[in-house]
């Protein structure tokens, strides 16, 4: 990272095990301005068993979720053609595994940056392994109380760099859930970079998230939200992407640069062009006594008396004539 908010597009399982679009979803964010892209690497017959039951109901053509995990898979010289694909891009490739076998998968293809998803927290064996291969583990915090993100902190404690980010294990995460206060909790605990995974299915969390000073954002990402998968209704859009970068460079940009109110000298010729000097609204003889209704404020400043003075030369006399909208100055009154 580079002090910039480092922004992670997940693609996680939403090319649906096709090689050809795993690789669409690399062009189509190559231009997005997104730092990295992550992939979930699923070796079927090490993380599952058919046993494991779906999260969701959602596919029409596995009949388990081990099923599923398989058609996730891609081979390693696929996975090889794919961070090559990234590289090419100028694009990080991370990925998540969620076996030992992934773990060593991911070793094999040389990815330096894992990521643990939130399941996999309390899963020391897998953390342990991952910290052996990885120069940087990013870590969820979704399912973990602050106890076990301790544990978690302990296998992994002077081996490689490590990145937390607040997230809230519900698809999609309703803004009661993002869970904001959490990021400075986790800051002030652990005196490491701490960001936010999110899975609200639009940009606000991640921008509200920005604002509350995450170092890393993650966010899931799909071609549309009506395809088909586990995570499309959670993910944002392309388009979206776009947007998102854009509004969180902008927020970097506002939190680089505070605003004193205490001083407000630049404003100086802007005062004067939008400031107002105070009229009268009626043609007034010598010797008038001004009340409230003579008065007006007009364009601009400097002309005559401000009008933030008007209860001090409400009750004084005219020293001459004054025609309607005339500027009032101290040199017309007695």
């Amino acid at each position: 990272m580079n002090g910039e908010i480092y922004m992670i597009a997940e693609i996680g399982q939403a090319h649906e095990g096709s090689l050809g679009l795993a690789h669409s979803y690399i062009d189509a964010l190559a231009s997005s301005g997104v730092n990295a892209i992550k992939f979930q690497v699923h070796i079927a017959e090490a993380e599952s068993s058919i046993f494991e039951p779906f999260r969701t109901t959602f596919s029409y053509e596995d009949s388990s979720r081990m099923d599923y995990w398989k058609r996730m898979e891609f081979s390693n010289e696929e996975w090889i053609g794919l961070k090559a694909h990234c590289e090419m891009k100028k694009l990080d490739f991370i990925a998540s595994p969620f076996s030992i076998s992934a773990v060593g998968l991911i070793e094999r293809i040389g990815v330096s940056t894992i990521k643990i998803g939130s399941g996999e927290m309390n899963n020391l064996l897998l953390l342990s392994a991952a910290a052996k291969v990885a120069d940087r583990i990013i870590l969820s915090s979704g399912m973990s109380s602050l106890c076990e993100l301790d544990d978690a902190m302990a296998v992994l404690k002077n081996k490689c760099k490590t990145s937390l980010l607040q997230c809230t294990s519900s698809y999609p995460t309703g803004p009661h859930q993002w869970g904001l206060n959490v990021i400075s909790v986790l800051k002030n605990r652990y005196s490491i970079p701490i960001g936010f995974s999110d899975h609200s299915g639009d940009i606000f969390a991640s921008l509200a998230a920005a604002a509350s000073g995450a170092e890393i954002l993650e966010f899931h990402v799909t071609f549309d939200q009506r395809m088909f998968g586990p995570d499309s209704t959670s993910s944002i859009n392309i388009d979206q992407v776009k947007q998102l970068v854009k509004g969180v460079r902008q927020i970097e940009t506002a939190l680089k640069f505070p605003v004193d109110k205490s001083n407000c000298s630049e404003y100086g010729t802007l005062k004067t062009l939008f400031g107002k000097s105070l009229a009268v609204n009626n043609n007034l003889e010598k010797g008038h006594i001004l009340a409230l209704p003579d008065l007006e404020a007009k364009k601009p400043a400097g002309y005559g008396i401000p009008p933030a003075h008007f209860e001090t030369i409400v009750g004084r006399q005219l020293k001459h004539d004054l025609t309607k909208w005339s500027f009032l100055n101290f040199s017309d009154l007695l």
